[in-house]
């Protein structure tokens, strides 16, 4: 680590942004890792970088048609920077599932190879799993049947397919799209087995730099260091990272222990400030990270104190209530009436967010099937879409009485009202208003319809054109899918349920509800945030809150990783909350609901986290 002492301004980390540029001033280009902590403005180093390289190869990596490659965590990401580079085409900025498949996505033979093998191989598995099943009735066996049913299924389909297809922001549900997992897995492969494909990763993207490094697939991060390794003079990687703020387990762990044994042509340096925080914020992350790892940060000295409180209440406890409370408790504390409305409420998952905000029975049968995880929470799950970005705002145009908004939505996706014959206009026109009362009438009174009886009016009236997928479950349209098939299913779960989780839904993903999820905030900002804890509203078990403030003992598989040296519920916990409570700008309120109120007290006065002053019992 580097000797801070010797700093003593807002400024001391400039140094880092010129050691980076030095890795590009003369060939053969050096790689880089900057090990930066929360608020530390390293998108604000790498978006200068980019800009000087822009300068130093623009004009002459055009030429040769050769791009500088981004790979960034999120698409709201690649959007920021994209902007801030102003969508130069020198720049090709992606998540890593997009660039993975650009890249292999010419590799239609092989690609058919490698899934044809992939699905052959678990079809051997399972089959040889259920051939030692006892009982083929119970559940697990049923499941793994199914399983067999459905991989089999595709094994056959595939066989006439040409050309697979991908969406990296989609569920990937048709039979010739592959789906996340296959592509990374796929990826990994090709880059280390293809020397076609390294040459046109190397000569396409001599330079390869990537945010967030610390939660990039593993293998992937493995096959990238392998490829540099190779080609060290024509391939240059800038990693961007804070093992810190690692939250999935498919980052690489060692990623820092790799670098450190690479060679002179890596530059290893540290961002040492947090421009984000307020100092009594600042002073509580490094307390949180000092024994994982001792980096320490600097607040700026522009700064003000801020206001750090923890307030601790029975897990039984009325908990939207006791959130109330706690930020009245902050207006009084801080003397700032926004805490009244106006403050990020951070959760642990998603299903305590559908829990609270009451959608829950919307998400959770749709949030089981694996193939919709990434849609469904991004909102790009086309069925979803078609009650979110078109019901939805056509019933609230509709009631609102904004007739222009419900004409621009029938004009763009009723079927009728796209009629050439001027004469049948008027007559749809007319056929359409008692339509619209029609669907209308079932919010009378105070109603919640279910998400059924909207589609069968919206149906019946030939109001939209439906997905063909709510078509089959709602009304056995086309049977194009077996009944006990998992999507249809959990489709039919969610057409039971009232249409108002709809709406409740639509604000979450959108960003409206003021709650977001621990993981789901890593690279964001908010001037008041409240930390909401609670272990017995999470479905997982990767985290434990309750063992990291002592609630529960560690498990004998806790202890024996710890010897090891692995990963624990305890370590992930404490790189999680140092995520979460580092997003707070200026003040930062933390609930914790637990089995034991005063054993958390104890233990967080202990550990020297909190000040007795700052921690409450509710």
């Amino acid at each position: 680590m580097s000797d801070v002492s010797i700093f003593n301004d807002d400024n001391r980390d400039d140094h880092v942004d010129k050691e980076i540029l030095s890795c590009y001033l003369k060939k053969p280009y050096k790689s880089f890792f900057v090990f930066a902590g929360a608020g530390s403005g390293k998108t604000k180093s790498l978006v200068k970088l980019l800009l000087e390289l822009r300068e130093l190869n623009g004009q002459a990596y055009k030429r040769k048609g050769k791009k500088i490659a981004v790979i960034t965590y999120t698409n709201a990401a690649c959007d920021e920077i994209m902007r801030r580079v102003e969508y130069d085409s020198l720049f090709s900025i992606s998540t890593i599932h997009s660039f993975i498949w650009n890249l292999i996505n010419f590799y239609q033979k092989d690609i058919k190879v490698w899934i044809t093998k992939k699905i052959e191989d678990t079809l051997a598995d399972l089959k040889e799993k259920q051939s030692r099943s006892r009982d083929l009735n119970n559940s697990t066996s049923k499941e793994r049947q199914r399983k067999i049913d459905k991989a089999s299924l595709r094994l056959e389909s595939i066989r006439d397919i040409k050309c697979f297809v991908y969406n990296p922001n989609g569920e990937n549900s048709s039979i010739d799209s592959l789906n996340h997992s296959e592509v990374i897995e796929m990826g990994k492969d090709f880059l280390l087995k293809k020397p076609t494909l390294k040459k046109i990763l190397i000569n396409s993207y001599p330079i390869l730099l990537i945010d967030e490094s610390q939660d990039t697939k593993k293998e992937l991060m493995e096959a990238f260091l392998q490829i540099q390794r190779e080609y060290s003079l024509e391939f240059s990687i800038g990693l961007f990272g804070d093992m810190m703020q690692r939250i999935y387990t498919d980052g690489k762990s060692d990623l820092l222990d790799e670098i450190s044994g690479m060679g002179d042509d890596w530059l290893r340096t540290e961002k040492i400030m947090n421009h984000r925080c307020c100092k009594r914020i600042v002073d509580l992350i490094n307390k949180i990270r000092i024994d994982v790892d001792g980096l320490q940060q600097n607040s700026r000295l522009d700064k003000a104190l801020g206001n750090v409180r923890l307030f601790i209440a029975d897990k039984n406890i009325n908990k939207e209530k006791t959130e109330d409370i706690v930020a009245q408790k902050m207006v009084e504390i801080t003397g700032n009436t926004e805490w009244k409305s106006n403050f990020e409420k951070l959760i642990l998952e998603h299903h305590m967010a559908a829990k609270r905000l009451k959608f829950n029975e919307l998400f959770e049968p749709l949030y089981e099937v694996e193939r919709y995880k990434t849609a469904i929470l991004d909102g790009t799950l086309k069925e979803l879409s078609f009650f979110t970005n078109i019901v939805l705002p056509l019933v609230d145009a509709n009631e609102s009485k904004n007739q222009l908004e419900v004409m621009h939505l029938l004009n763009e996706y009723s079927l009728f009202l796209n009629d050439s014959n001027t004469n049948l206009l008027t007559e749809h026109l007319s056929q359409m208003k008692c339509s619209m009362e029609k669907l209308l009438q079932l919010w009378k009174n105070g109603n919640d319809p279910s998400c059924y009886d909207v589609l069968r009016i919206i149906w019946n009236e030939k109001i939209l054109e439906i997905p063909s997928l709510l078509k089959e479950v709602a009304f056995e349209s086309i049977i194009e899918l077996p009944e006990d098939d998992e999507i249809i299913l959990a489709w039919k779960q969610v057409l039971k349920v009232p249409f108002s989780q709809i709406k409740a839904y639509s604000n979450y993903v959108a960003g409206r509800s003021g709650f977001m999820t621990h993981q789901g905030v890593k690279g964001l900002e908010f001037p008041r945030v409240m930390v909401i804890i609670d272990d017995s509203e999470a479905k997982g078990f990767m985290f434990s809150y309750e063992k990291l403030f002592g609630v529960k003992n560690k498990t004998q598989t806790d202890k024996k990783n710890e010897i090891e040296g692995k990963d624990t519920s305890i370590f992930r916990t404490k790189r999680l909350f140092y995520v979460a409570c580092s997003r707070a700008e200026e003040d930062l309120a933390i609930v914790i609901y637990t089995e034991n109120p005063q054993v958390v007290k104890t233990t967080v006065l202990n550990v020297g986290w909190f000040l007795e002053k700052e921690v409450e019992i509710i």
